[in-house]
């Protein structure tokens, strides 16, 4: 019989780490410490992702147990974390975990992407210390995004590993209830074995999909294979831009452990990594050239015959690390002299400011990424009104943000010719509706919405645009699906859709 209210640690560290981005450091993470995890989970409109909500909700209407929240640091998409600041956050984690002690079991809320300035694997080394505080007895339970970048370490330290599965990721507080029932068998008596395999592919972003595709087909077949003996199946993507060592699809079981099926993890994990390898030739990307994606909304929004348009700025996503704010589509929009589009967002706290200084109505030369010193991110101005202005305060309404409180700081829509651009003083991707919303916008009457996001957009967006309504452009940036257009140090090499000639056995 399990323990009756039993004590259970709440701890993580949430961040996917660009290689080529700017350094993250304290002032980008939302920091919950002690008691704050449990209670800003509880709320309506918790400022974090779904995780943590969904697993103290399921723990709270089981028949009774006490949270220990250590400490748990979140951010968006961003560069390598500041290695001070994750030495503090582990440090934190270390003493408030201790003693806290004893505690019956730890749920750890993890991206799994993380790199540091001087790290590589802070996930495995967050994780290598709590199963050092807590011990080879206590339960470790971890809950990972699909894009997570996988080392021997995090999976040998854990009890339980559940990774997302679906992208754009609508699961979260499902995988975080999950995590809370895989808890509670835990400390009924169930023991497991883990076992996993990585695959020489390092899938670009869009061919990460889970409502078709490859990584689809993966995922799918992983999950028929979840039963009486197989606790949890995970096919994990990865992040290329990290550029680690650790990169590729990596396949990762959870079994329920007797003397019976004692090596029934590492067979399931190598079958679903055969399966994945068999379809390697479908991982190349494919993308639209930005003059066919020009042409594309000239005639989209002078035809109203032909439906309205979604183009994906992929290149520039702040959910995988992009500044969100590379001119080119807007630029070359503009130019083409193309009527009735909605661009959002545009990270540019000065120019937001800037025409909250103005108010409305006003007309000025806008002058984006004026002290942007960024690979990618080049000057442009053209003139501009002020159309409308907002403090930035939000609820997300739909897709990976429904729910979650948004503040996006002083933000403004501006009327540059034929478009209207929104302007945020906080960056983030581009994946909610509420984004042109939150400023009077009709999305449902624009011909041509453009977005900065990769493919979390589909969750949002997708009650005013179908899939074939949608054109993902190719374009310089910082999280290009193009991944031969950056110089890699750390990824393993040959890799697919890098090389030729990539060779793997599932029995090697």
């Amino acid at each position: 019989m399990p323990k009756a209210n039993p004590r259970i640690a709440i701890c993580g560290f949430s961040i996917e780490c660009n290689r080529f981005a700017p350094v993250a450091t304290r002032e980008h993470f939302a920091y919950f410490a002690g008691d704050e995890i449990a209670a800003e989970a509880r709320l309506p409109a918790p400022r974090m992702l779904g995780e943590i909500p969904g697993f103290v909700a399921d723990m709270d209407a089981s028949r009774g147990w006490e949270p220990v929240g250590i400490a748990f640091a979140a951010a968006e998409p961003n560069g390598p974390t500041d290695h001070a600041f994750f030495r503090e956050l582990l440090a934190d984690i270390e003493t408030r975990l201790t003693a806290a002690l004893p505690v019956d079991a730890v749920y750890i809320c993890e991206h799994g992407a993380g790199i540091t300035t001087e790290d590589d694997d802070p996930d495995g080394e967050l994780f290598a210390t709590v199963r050092r505080v807590v011990g080879p007895d206590v339960p470790v339970v971890a809950t990972l995004d699909l894009h997570a970048n996988i080392s021997d370490r995090m999976v040998s330290m854990i009890d339980a590993f559940i990774g997302y599965r679906t992208n754009p990721h609508m699961d979260m507080r499902e995988r975080g209830i999950e995590a809370a029932q895989t808890i509670r068998e835990l400390l009924a008596g169930t023991k497991t074995e883990t076992a996993f395999v990585r695959l020489p592919i390092v899938p670009p972003t869009v061919t990460m999909l889970t409502a078709a595709g490859p990584y689809a087909d993966m995922i799918d077949f992983g999950q028929t294979k979840v039963g009486p003996e197989i606790m949890n199946v995970s096919v994990m993507g990865g992040f290329a831009f990290s550029d680690t060592a650790k990169n590729g699809i990596a396949v990762v079981v959870t079994a329920r452990r007797d003397r019976r099926n004692s090596k029934v993890a590492e067979a399931v994990a190598r079958e679903i990594a055969q399966f994945g390898w068999d379809n390697r030739n479908r991982f190349y990307p494919q993308l639209t050239p930005l003059d066919d994606a020009i042409g594309k909304a000239v005639a989209a929004s002078s035809d109203l015959a032909l439906p309205a348009l979604c183009f994906a700025d992929v290149a520039d996503n702040p959910g995988g690390g992009g500044r969100g704010n590379t001119m080119y589509l807007l630029k070359a929009l503009y130019e083409a002299n193309v009527k009735n589009a909605l661009v959002g967002i545009i990270y540019d706290p000065l120019l937001a400011a800037e025409a909250h200084q103005y108010g409305l109505h006003y007309n000025f030369d806008a002058r984006f990424n004026r002290d942007e010193t960024t690979q990618f991110s080049e000057a442009w101005s053209a003139p501009a009104r002020v159309v409308a202005l907002s403090d930035g305060e939000c609820v997300g309404r739909r897709g990976i943000y429904a729910g979650m409180s948004l503040g996006m700081g002083k933000c403004a829509a501006l009327r540059i010719g034929g478009v209207t651009v929104v302007v945020v003083s906080k960056r983030r991707q581009c994946a909610d509706p509420i984004f042109f919303e939150m400023l009077g916008l009709d999305i449902a009457k624009a011909r041509i919405v453009v977005v900065k996001s990769r493919g979390h957009f589909r969750g949002g967006f997708d009650e005013f645009f179908k899939h074939e309504q949608i054109v993902e452009v190719d374009l310089p940036g910082l999280t290009s699906p193009m991944l031969k257009n950056f110089t890699w140090s750390r990824l393993p090499r040959p890799v697919i859709p890098l090389d030729e000639g990539v060779e793997w056995k599932a029995d090697a």
